[in-house]
This record gives structure tokens, sequence and C-alpha cells, in this order.
């Protein structure tokens, strides 16, 4: 990963089945200045049993018109022969494509297709077949961690790394998998036990509304953030309403390069280049209160502290007092010793 903050825009499924929207979800994606467009990639038969319910946010996005996930699902697949078209035009606009694989022979097909990582899902963080062959793959990793205990996370991760994945490719992504994400259950600092006990790179995959917590996140040290996006809130499907349009999607991206700029630099306390220039005229110089001879000593009753500050600095001020003037000095004129 590049020291910049990785920004995945989730797609997911939010093409609904139709090849023209997935293709206008990624140029949505490229011109809010993502890095990386991601879908998902699933034979609906592989990934869930007719007797699979529907989740609560699902029930609510679909308006109680489908009784079953295979049913939800089964509109939503992106067939295996839209993926090459996709990527290619993902490419000529300056996006990196990529996909979630929910199944061994997705995962395969992604690979060969020659995505540059493999995102895991938090709901496949215990399916073990997977990620045994997801590790086999020896290309970098992204681990999304919804649902599970830190026990959880490092039994999946130990599980990873003992198949042949190196650490330095392995990412874990703290998430929370309810749509939309309520503030109150983000527990972000848990987002830091990747790196302190696991010693990982980490990052976040926000489900919240807002742009907070990506911000939060960011300025914590994640170094990939994902979000879901749509091309209109009010489309038929399971995770549009919890999705940024695309003009939130833009300014998501812009709050992250924001947030990169306000924690680089140094870390040591300093002037900038940009402020050293309104130091003269922010700081303030010891003048003189009133008249002032040439053998005059220097008193608290005619000398002052003013703007500029291009003279002798008031933190001399006890140096001063005392001292005999060496010239005439007319009020508010800066003092020289």
């Amino acid at each position: 990963m590049s020291k910049k903050t990785l920004i995945i825009a989730e797609a997911g499924v939010n093409h609904n089945g139709d090849f023209e929207l997935a293709k206008e979800l990624i140029k949505v994606a490229a011109k809010a200045g993502a890095d990386v467009v991601k879908f998902q990639t699933f034979n609906a038969e592989k990934l869930v049993s007719q007797y699979a319910e529907l989740a609560e946010y699902q029930k609510e996005s679909t308006k109680g018109e489908l009784l079953s996930q295979y049913e939800m699902l089964k509109r939503l697949e992106l067939p295996f022969h839209w993926h090459h078209d996709l990527k290619k035009y993902a490419e000529e606009l300056g996006i990196l494509f990529c996909s979630t694989p929910f199944d061994e022979e997705s995962l395969d097909f992604l690979v060969d297709l020659g995505i540059h990582f493999i995102k895991v899902p938090s709901g496949e963080i215990t399916n073990k077949p997977l990620l045994n062959r997801i590790a086999s793959k020896k290309i970098p990793v992204i681990l999304s961690t919804g649902m599970a205990t830190l026990e959880e996370v490092r039994t999946a991760v130990d599980e990873l790394l003992y198949k042949g994945l190196s650490k330095e490719n392995l990412t874990v992504l703290h998430c929370n998998t309810e749509y939309p994400t309520p503030l109150e259950d983000v527990n972000l600092k848990a987002m830091l036990q990747f790196k302190d006990y696991l010693g990982l790179n980490y990052g976040y995959s926000d489900h919240t509304t807002g742009f907070e917590v990506a911000v939060a996140a960011v300025a914590l040290g994640a170094s990939v953030i994902e979000k879901h996006f749509t091309l209109d809130k009010n489309l038929p499907g399971p995770d549009h309403k919890a999705s940024l349009d695309p003009n939130e999607l833009a300014n998501y991206v812009k709050s992250i390069r924001n947030t990169e700029k306000l924690i680089s630099g140094s870390g040591i306390k300093e002037p900038s280049k940009s402020e050293l220039k309104n130091k003269i005229f922010a700081r303030k110089s010891i003048v003189a209160s009133k008249k002032i001879h040439e053998g005059d000593v220097f008193t608290e009753d005619n000398i002052t502290v003013k703007r500029p500050g291009n003279g002798l600095s008031p933190m001399l001020w006890n140096e001063v007092i005392g001292k005999k003037a060496k010239k005439d000095f007319h009020v508010n004129q800066i003092i020289e010793l």
C-alpha cells in the first residue's frame, strides 16, 4: 500500500444487475478521485441457501418484495463476462478495478483477471477454506472484520499467515456490519488493536452516513478507507440507502485528502513557511512610550510593547530596563540597545 490513504469506492451490488449502471458507477468513482472502484463477485447458488432470510436492513431496502437472500442476490450477480470490459473501462479512466470474491470459483477468476489485491468481506472471516485459498494466491489482502471479536480476527490472520501470506501484504479493516452504522457503535479506537496487538496495517470500512468517521480514522493512521456509493439512494436494492451519492463521494474523498495534509509534516513544532511572513505583523517589539533622550535610563514609565515585531522582543524586557539610551527615541520608535 502507498503512504497516502487508499480510498476504495465500494460499488458492491449497486449496479442492480445492469451493465451500463455498473459502468456509470466506475465513471463516478473515477471522477470523485477514488483510488479503487470495487464490486462483488459471487454465484448466488454457492453463496447462500434458499433458507437464508433477509437481514432487517435488506427487508427495509427491498420493501418486503423479496422473501430470501437467494432471491435478492440472484438478481445482483455480476456475470463473469462483464468483468473484463468493466476492468478495461476502469483502467481507461485511471482507476483500479477490484471485486470481492465470496466463493473459491470467483476468487480464482478474479486473480486470473489480474486484480491488484483480494478483499475479504466481513462475512467470510470465519470461512477457513476460502481464507486458505486466498492466502495461496500470494497477492495483497484486505480483510474486513465486521461482527468479529479480536480473537476471531487473530484466528483469521493466523490462518492467512500460516498459509503463506506475508504480514506486509495484509491490511485489516475495522468495520461495523450495520447499514447505516450508528455513530455510537463505531468504536473507532478498536481499529488501533490491529496495530498494537497484531502488528498489522489497518484501515476502516465505513458504513456510517457522514464523513466524520473516515476523517477520524485517517487521523488515527488508517491506510485504507472503504465506502459504499451509489448513483441514487432511492434505487431499489439492499445497499443504496446507506451509500453516498456522487457529490457526497467526491466530498468524501476531498475530506480524506485534506485530512492527509493536516497530519503530514515533520511533527516538530516550528513556524511553517506560510506563516513566517506574518511574524513581524503579529508579534510586538519594545518601543518608546514617551520621548526618550540620549543618556536617559529605560524604565517601565518610558517604554512599552507594541507591534510590529521587527525590533527587540518583549522577552528581553528585563534586560532593557535599567540600561541607558545611546540616542534619542521618539514616541513609538523601536528601542535599540
